[in-house]
């Protein structure tokens, strides 16, 4: 039987073909999985740092699916902290106590990482920009006053801030609101600010003051719905206190926290569709975990 050209040149290529095939897929199968990086809170009931766990202490999911936990190590990498605090009409009582707890903050943790704090009265506004310059840091402390007859504007600063972090390269990423339960003026809706939030990977640890069960308009039932769904989605918390008095106690549990954060490696095999929802937590009992996505990747919950 005669062969065409066209037959003869897809003899000899065919076995090149396989051969180039089965090199990629030996190559692939050698590698493994890809790797992707949480970064942990893991916290006692008390809501203190749990030290000296390992890859066995930790459970983590991509979309429901669990992954490998490959290593585990203190993370030690740099952190943006974006500290937004009410200074609206609402907060003659609040004021006070948030100076007197960002300064003792504020030491602890600008050892390496940088520090910005946004005012959030009528609309959000940069007080200091993000530094670990301590001088520059009590300027911006100095700028907090009440304003009179000036609304909040908590999902409006969240909005502007993750929006920011998008154009930053720090591997972690938090925001620290600090409100009381006053009115909220933000013209941002909930769905577009978790998106962003998303983007950034940044996880939100929110301090409330005061009673925030009214749903009684849309922007106080979007501010609730963030507070509530959108911390945790995060990987960060909602800390309600009932009066000021706790806040210095409370920042200052906050920033053990994170100085004690894990860096969680995990297996993350190849897919075309990437995951969007990312899960971490403990196998032992009495241990809640917080994870949040080293930049780039996703969100968690």
């Amino acid at each position: 039987m005669m062969l065409s050209t066209a037959q003869r040149d897809l003899m000899r290529t065919l076995p090149l073909a396989i051969a180039a095939a089965l090199c990629l897929f030996a190559t692939t199968f050698a590698q493994g999985p890809r790797e992707r990086t949480m970064y942990v809170s893991a916290v006692d009931e008390k809501g203190e740092p749990v030290e000296g766990l390992g890859p066995n202490d930790f459970i983590v999911r991509e979309d429901g699916t669990p992954r490998e936990v490959l290593r585990v190590s203190h993370a030690i990498e740099p952190i943006d902290i974006a500290i937004l605090v009410d200074d609206s009409g609402a907060s003659d009582e609040l004021i006070p106590r948030v100076r007197e707890a960002l300064r003792p903050f504020i030491a602890r943790m600008t050892d390496g990482n940088q520090i910005a704090l946004i005012g959030l009265a009528d609309r959000p506004t940069i007080l200091a920009n993000y530094t670990s310059n301590p001088t520059l840091l009590d300027k911006g402390i100095g700028l907090l006053w009440p304003r009179p007859r000036a609304g909040s504007t908590l999902l409006d600063g969240i909005f502007e801030v993750s929006k920011g972090l998008q154009r930053r390269e720090t591997p972690r990423a938090v925001i620290v609101p600090v409100i009381t339960d006053g009115g909220d003026f933000a013209n941002r809706q909930y769905d577009q600010v978790i998106q962003e939030v998303k983007r950034a990977s940044v996880a939100i640890h929110a301090v409330t003051v005061g009673n925030f069960n009214s749903t009684d308009h849309d922007e106080i039932r979007n501010r609730g719905r963030m507070l509530d769904e959108g911390t945790r989605i995060s990987g960060g918390q909602r800390i309600n206190l009932l009066t000021p008095t706790s806040v210095q106690q409370t920042l200052e549990r906050l920033g053990r926290e994170l100085l004690s954060q894990y860096k969680v490696v995990y297996g993350h095999p190849e897919s075309l569709i990437p995951p969007t929802r990312f899960e971490v937590s403990a196998r032992r009992p009495g241990i809640t975990m917080r994870g949040t996505p080293e930049r780039g990747t996703g969100t968690s919950k």
